[in-house]
């Protein structure tokens, strides 16, 4: 196999184990594509915030942020804050069900709420700088001249994994069309939500 497709397979490997991890994001994207409610934007954001966090650590941005451990004490308050606003949320749906699950029911002031949400489940999480920043980047480091193949797979994955969570989770929509089962969908995203928020609070 050629030195620049083991390079880009293992990058594909090495974010795909990164990424399909039970998170925050990844709940929120199956939510929305439950509901099949902006999908699309939110599978691009995703999967373009890894492409471009990829590529700042292959480039080495992940040793300078290492000079200033202050910046990401603060993200993590901050993205900690957030997640169990969004936890809480997500609780009382499951107290007080809003019905079943709507198909299609998409309106621009939701996507414009969904885009913001992604947004900052995705650049308010330290995690996230963990996984691809640094780790990939330092991974890549090893590559020598193929890092940025390796990157290029890591990207591939992301965009692959997103895809396959936003848009194959409508196959569920038939499984909850229930309020009770919208309610535990609810609920698993609540527990998501709180547990990373509490863990990223105390970390920070």
């Amino acid at each position: 196999m050629p030195p620049a497709l083991t390079a880009a397979a293992a990058g594909f490997g090495t974010g795909l184990s990164l990424i399909v991890a039970i998170g925050a994001q990844n709940a929120f994207v199956l939510r929305q594509g439950v509901r099949r409610a902006a999908v699309l934007p939110v599978v691009a954001i995703c999967a373009l915030s890894d492409a471009v966090l990829i590529a700042l650590g292959v480039g080495g941005v992940g040793v300078l942020v290492v000079a200033w451990p202050g910046v990401l004490t603060a993200v993590g308050w901050i993205g900690g804050a957030f997640l169990l606003g969004y936890g809480a949320l997500a609780a009382r749906r499951v107290v007080r069900p809003q019905g079943a699950l709507v198909a299609d029911g998409d309106t621009t002031g939701s996507v414009r709420r969904a885009v913001l949400t992604c947004l900052a489940l995705t650049w308010l999480n330290p995690h996230v700088y963990l996984d691809t920043v640094f780790l990939l980047g330092s991974i890549a480091a090893d590559r020598g001249s193929l890092r940025w193949t390796f990157g290029l797979g890591a990207v591939l994955a992301s965009v692959c994994w997103f895809a396959a969570l936003g848009f194959g989770a409508r196959l569920l929509g038939r499984f909850l069309t229930r309020p009770a089962a919208w309610r535990v969908l609810d609920g698993f995203v609540a527990v998501t939500m709180i547990v990373l928020g509490v863990t990223l609070i105390v970390g920070s």
